[in-house]
């Protein structure tokens, strides 16, 4: 996702607060709440030009109306958020509900820590576990341990975000190409631009693109459990099996073919995504976050996008949730902020602003593309289908991962080496993190 360094960095940094200032165990508890309060505090980093940014902006003129609270909105930024957030929760400067990272080593640290609400009666009193469901419940959910997918409620999202191929149709068009529908004929279509001259995939190695490529062809391959072990610990990892090596391989097999750049290997996303604004490339695989950018970018082009094909999962998850933290003294109220973010208001209004609304109705966002998104992504949401990202399982294995599959690309490393590699800096990171039983 795009702030998947950041989630890494997050995860560091309150962990080392938390050893600073010996804060296990320090939840406040059932913290009082404040009789007739006149005002509440809420956080978040998102631009006020965004789709997130205005929708909650939104939401919090509908709360004023309905409650006769009056919002004091504090916009953080954040790096604000990340290295101060332990710290903060655990003051009488606390918010009463922020925005905060989904992940293990961001909420799932904190909630473990005692320093964010148990929200388990709030979702039973407004059913948000009927917006908020499969997939998209599981970043909001986490254990003792503060590993996601089970346990309580600590975190409610209301939008998401999954990776996408995005194809320039006029590129198509120009070499007579059809838009593949199947991984057949994705292949092929790669192997006609080649023929023609042409580097089908925007790739960069940097950073995410490709690591969230071969996450994808690992996740077409992979079965349930095979995901639960690799994100959540529930069973042991085979990294020399058939997804692991199917998506490795495939990678190495497509650089060799030229379907991805050789030089690809410092590319950044930005780079990357560039690529594909400018018509270099005809595919770019990555994440519906670019999707406004290329609305607003692409306006002289003629694009198109899809799923993966011949995938029963994609790659994505929620996007960040709300989250009450426990020193606040105004939780019903904060819950009820949270309960309006998921109302038919805000939600289409989030979506008519570009972004991928949870809960919207297609019906009533105007913009075909947008309406073609959210269709899409609902279609992901009922089929149970995410897939979440590679690079969530330690703190370290964003970086990691990227280094490795530079060694893939740059053939310095065969299959069975890179998947060795991947497979000793999983097990060291996850071993370090104990969360393991």
């Amino acid at each position: 996702m795009k702030f998947t360094r950041k989630f890494v960095a997050a995860g560091l940094a309150a962990a080392t607060m938390f050893g600073t200032l010996g804060l296990a165990g320090c939840g406040s508890g059932d913290t009082a709440q404040e009789e007739n309060p006149t005002t509440i505090k809420i956080w978040h980093y998102e631009e006020d030009n965004g789709a997130q940014g205005k929708a909650w902006a939104k939401a919090m003129e509908l709360f004023e109306e309905k409650t006769g609270v009056k919002v004091e909105f504090e916009k953080k930024s954040f790096e604000q958020i990340r290295q101060n957030a332990a710290q903060i929760l655990n003051s009488d400067e606390a918010p009463d509900v922020m925005e905060y990272n989904k992940g293990n080593a961001t909420a799932g640290l904190l909630a473990s820590q005692g320093l964010l609400s148990n929200l388990n009666d709030y979702v039973s009193k407004y059913n948000w576990d009927e917006k908020v469901s499969g997939t998209l419940a599981d970043t909001g959910k986490y254990d003792e341990k503060g590993v996601m997918g089970s346990g309580d409620w600590y975190g409610i999202t209301n939008y998401g975000e999954d990776i996408v191929m995005y194809y320039n149709k006029d590129m198509f068009d120009k070499y007579g190409i059809e838009i593949p529908t199947t991984l057949d004929g994705l292949k092929d279509a790669m192997q006609k631009f080649v023929d023609n001259g042409v580097t089908p995939l925007s790739e960069g190695v940097a950073e995410y693109p490709l690591q969230h490529l071969w996450w994808q062809l690992v996740l077409s391959k992979a079965s349930d459990s095979f995901v639960k072990a690799y994100e959540m610990y529930d069973g042991d990892v085979d990294w020399q099996g058939e997804a692991t090596t199917y998506a490795t391989q495939t990678i190495k097999d497509w650089v060799d073919k030229g379907y991805i750049s050789k030089d690809c290997t410092g590319t950044k996303a930005e780079d990357a995504g560039q690529g594909f604004m400018n018509g270099t490339y005809p595919m770019f695989f990555s994440g519906t976050w670019w999707f406004g950018r290329f609305q607003s970018d692409m306006t002289n082009a003629n694009w198109t996008f899809a799923t993966f094909p011949d995938t029963d999962k994609v790659v994505g998850s929620s996007g960040n949730i709300w989250v009450i933290p426990e020193n606040s003294k105004k939780k019903d109220l904060a819950a009820q902020f949270i309960d309006i973010t998921l109302s038919d208001e805000v939600q289409n209004l989030m979506g008519n602003s570009g972004g991928l609304p949870i809960a919207a109705d297609p019906d009533k966002i105007t913009d075909e593309k947008t309406k073609e998104l959210i269709t899409s992504f609902n279609g992901v949401l009922k089929k149970n289908a995410l897939g979440f990202y590679p690079d969530w399982p330690t703190s370290t294995f964003y970086d990691e991962l990227n280094s490795s599959l530079q060694e893939l690309v740059n053939g310095t490393t065969d299959v069975k080496g890179v998947l060795n590699q991947m497979k000793s800096n999983y097990d060291k990171g996850v071993e370090a993190a104990g969360v393991k039983s």
